[in-house]
């Protein structure tokens, strides 16, 4: 039997082992969205292969992120945890050392598995091991260090990425991993579920993860191969085939990994499809914003990081109240004013042309920010709330993975659409500037195949003397132009999200 010296010892450590571990997947994509143009010049990658940094990582941890959450309760949740943490760590050495684009690509995957592995694993633990009380103390102690982590992911990575030591970002990982590492060693006892059932839904997994890889890769690459070349037709398909596959095994086996008939409930059918399309906009527009910030108007990687620090800081400061509020009047209110707001933000975002940088900060990108940061704090909550409410009690748990997952989810297929969208709007709007410039042909030919680089694409050395300026602002604006669309078409999700909350939500009682 534990004294209470011993106890109160145990929760320091575990709080220590899952605040740095979740730390390190905050820091980690906090910091990179900022770091990436530089990343990109570095290692001279074209848009396609720039979105698979994100797209490699993030495709990875939105299939397999529930099948790590039973791997821990099956098999141990400290060991998968462990596990998880190496993974990702020595995957984070690999791409801080990555020679090559296909490396990091590569190395970015792996990391997806081991998020996949690790992600799960720190609220798990934390539930085992602090009862009443104790746990909401603990949960909120791990939500704060977190939140810090997303307010000074973004500034550490423009800092460093300024430094041209982007590639440090990776290395930070390392030390925290081996602290947490050593804290579950010493000071954290291993728990499962013995109640859990023993089958692992392998075939849900292999499909979705195949489904989404098919699809992902299908829509990032079409517009580099055309969508009616066979690579495209079959990885394209393949990847439908495999989702609708994943749809009917899920409905059919004893044990799936996402339980169908949780979906009978209109509000968590609601909530999921709301955070589909939000949580899509919450990543492609902050991506694209990235390269719009530093490749087109101007700012260097330190101060684009400081652009949506208001978001984070509102986040932050009202998320908790708006929770408050959300169990007094119902969440269908807010998540309907919620992602309204976050939508006003988002248009915002795609409203100014080009800039003089940070000076004109505060009369563009400032009022964006917070529009989008109220949104998102008026919704995080109250979408927490609605999702755990919508389940029965036994299924709170899955029901807030399967939330998570979907979140990531929408992120991987809107970042591959708005990829192909982005190269797509980009091409003809750049072809149709240089034309206006009366460019001679081949200058025209080579801006052309520059244009798979998106705002990063760069003048001919053999154009005129006196046409690369008016090449390079052609490039700018075709951007400008290019991310406006895209800041529009994330505004009109957020709407979407609005709408799928009134309707949805709240229209029936909580399961028993």
């Amino acid at each position: 039997m534990q004294t209470e010296s011993s106890s109160n010892r145990t929760e320091f450590w575990v709080l220590v082992a899952t605040i740095l571990a979740s730390s390190m997947a905050f820091l980690d994509s906090t910091a990179l969205n900022i770091a990436q143009p530089v990343i990109q010049a570095d290692l001279h990658m074209d848009g396609s292969q720039v979105a698979w940094v994100a797209n490699a990582y993030l495709l990875f941890l939105a299939s397999l992120i529930l099948v790590g959450g039973s791997l821990g309760d099956l098999y141990g949740r400290k060991r998968i945890y462990m596990i998880g943490i190496g993974l990702f760590s020595v995957s984070s050495l690999v791409c801080g050392l990555a020679p090559s684009v296909g490396v990091l690509i590569a190395a970015r995957a792996v990391q997806g598995v081991g998020g996949a592995l690790m992600v799960p694993g720190s609220l798990a633990i934390i539930s085992v091991i602090f009862d009443g009380e104790k746990r909401g103390k603990a949960i909120g102690t791990w939500s704060t260090f977190t939140t810090l982590t997303t307010l000074l992911g973004p500034v550490v990575g423009g800092w460093l990425a300024g430094a041209g030591l982007w590639r440090v970002i990776f290395f930070l990982n390392l030390p925290l991993a081996l602290i947490a590492l050593w804290a579950l060693i010493n000071h954290v006892p291993e728990s499962r579920d013995e109640n859990v059932s023993k089958r692992l839904d392998v075939i849900g997994a292999v499909l979705v993860t195949l489904g989404l890889a098919g699809v992902t890769f299908g829509l990032s690459e079409a517009p580099k191969n055309g969508f009616f070349s066979p690579l495209i037709v079959v990885t394209l398909g393949g990847g439908i085939v495999a989702l609708i596959a994943f749809i009917v095994i899920e409905s059919r086996i004893e044990s799936p990994m996402i339980p169908l008939k949780l979906f009978r409930s209109s509000t968590f059918s609601g909530t999921n499809a709301l955070t589909f399309f939000l949580y899509g906009a919450l990543t492609v527009v902050p991506y694209f914003l990235s390269f719009n910030l530093v490749q087109v108007q101007g700012y260097s990687p330190a101060e684009a990081s400081y652009v949506l620090l208001p978001l984070s800081i509102i986040l932050a400061l009202i998320s908790r109240r708006t929770g408050a509020i959300a169990d007094r009047i119902g969440p269908r209110p807010l998540l309907t004013v919620g992602p309204a707001l976050a939508g006003v933000g988002f248009f915002l975002f795609g409203l100014p042309g080009l800039t003089n940088g940070w000076s004109d900060y505060w009369t563009t990108y400032f009022p964006a920010a917070l529009f989008l940061g109220a949104g998102m704090g008026i919704t995080v909550a109250p979408l927490t709330t609605a999702v755990m409410g919508s389940a029965p009690s036994h299924s709170s748990g899955i029901a807030s993975g399967i939330n998570n997952a979907v979140a990531r989810t929408g992120g991987v297929l809107a970042l591959a659409i708005m990829i192909a969208l982005a190269l797509t709007r980009f091409s003809g709007l750049l072809d149709a500037n240089v034309a206006s410039l009366g460019a001679p042909p081949a200058v025209q030919t080579q801006m052309h195949e520059e244009a798979s680089k998106l705002a990063d694409a760069k003048p001919p050395e053999d154009a005129p003397d006196d046409m690369k300026p008016l090449l390079s602002q052609a490039v700018k604006t075709a951007y400008v132009e290019t991310f406006r669309t895209i800041a529009i078409i994330g505004a009109v999700m957020a709407w979407l999200s609005a709408l799928l909350g009134f309707a949805l939500v709240g229209r029936e009682h909580r399961p028993a």
